[in-house]
């Protein structure tokens, strides 16, 4: 399936649940990323993520698609990680 993920994290903990984003998906931008994982992936990476947030200042949000990316992307500005992964 694939994922996007976005997450707005306290700055004690960014380098840790960047490291783990890192290991499951494609940097994009700046607290964003964007990848294909299968359900058991997606299960261990939000497994590895629960137990490094403080859920009462940390958010994560994950999107999932089961048939497709979405319609259109569009960057204004600087593009930010690399783009030629989504197919």
């Amino acid at each position: 399936m694939k994922v996007i993920l976005v997450y707005d994290i306290n700055e004690k903990r960014v380098q840790k649940i960047l490291k783990i984003c890192r290991k499951y998906l494609h940097w994009v931008q700046n607290s964003v990323f964007e990848g294909e994982l299968t359900e058991a992936q997606l299960e261990r990476l939000k497994t590895e993520l629960k137990t490094t947030i403080n859920e009462e200042e940390d958010s994560i949000i994950i999107y999932t698609f089961k048939t497709g990316w979405y319609t259109n992307r569009e960057i204004i500005g600087l593009a930010k990680g690399k783009e030629d992964f989504i197919y």
